[in-house]
């Protein structure tokens, strides 16, 4: 399922074997657990853990990072293994999955990490961070409404999107700049090379 080799080492540096060991754990428990579905365990490592890191070159060079819905630790515990110089927040609602990233965190020791069992919106007005990550949460908008209040001035939402995320960025934008955004756009980020490009929607706030 772990794939050791050179284009993921590329990706993730000298966070692989941490990457590696978090998708271990993810393979042995995350369906079980109702993480992940069956079907993702054999893609579990390019699909999900690598691909994680497709947001990791628009990140700030300091602060901190809010993973927002952060369920499996997908990208939050990737990116805290590539970044730990950043304070980076794991926001997920549920017990079960609050209870799974503990395990994460402490496995993988990682004391960049703070875990919040609340939903974003309780964090508006008592976290203010230089970026704000989501993978599936919600539609732009909703996502937007969710996150962007926690977003400090000159930081940035990054969301990774499906093939409409261009369209779901046209439809967001009144939304966008209402809630202060100063510029948005979406990346194609081919990680591996391999030809599968993931969308990463950028908004400048």
């Amino acid at each position: 399922m772990v794939v050791d080799d050179a284009p993921s080492r590329a990706v993730l540096g000298l966070a692989w074997s941490g990457a590696a060991r978090f998708a271990e754990m993810l393979a042995d428990e995350g369906e079980l657990r109702g993480l992940i579905g069956p079907r993702e365990v054999p893609r579990l490592w390019s699909r999900h853990v690598v691909n994680s890191a497709a947001v990791a070159r628009f990140l700030p060079a300091t602060g901190s990072l809010a993973d927002v819905g952060s369920g499996a630790g997908l990208p939050g515990v990737v990116l805290a293994l590539m970044r730990p110089d950043l304070d980076v927040h794991l926001i997920e609602p549920m017990e079960r999955r609050i209870a799974w990233l503990a395990e994460v965190v402490e496995e993988l020791d990682l004391d960049n990490v703070t875990l919040h069992q609340v939903r974003a919106e309780e964090l508006h007005g008592r976290l203010r961070v230089s970026a704000v990550t989501a993978r599936a949460v919600a539609a732009l908008g909703k996502l937007a409404r969710l996150t962007l209040p926690l977003v400090e001035r000159g930081g940035v939402l990054l969301a990774q999107k499906g093939r409409r995320a261009q369209e779901e960025l046209a439809e967001a934008a009144p939304v966008l700049r209402k809630l202060g955004a100063k510029s948005f756009s979406v990346h194609d980020v081919d990680l591996l090379g391999d030809g599968e490009s993931t969308k990463v929607v950028e908004v400048r706030k």
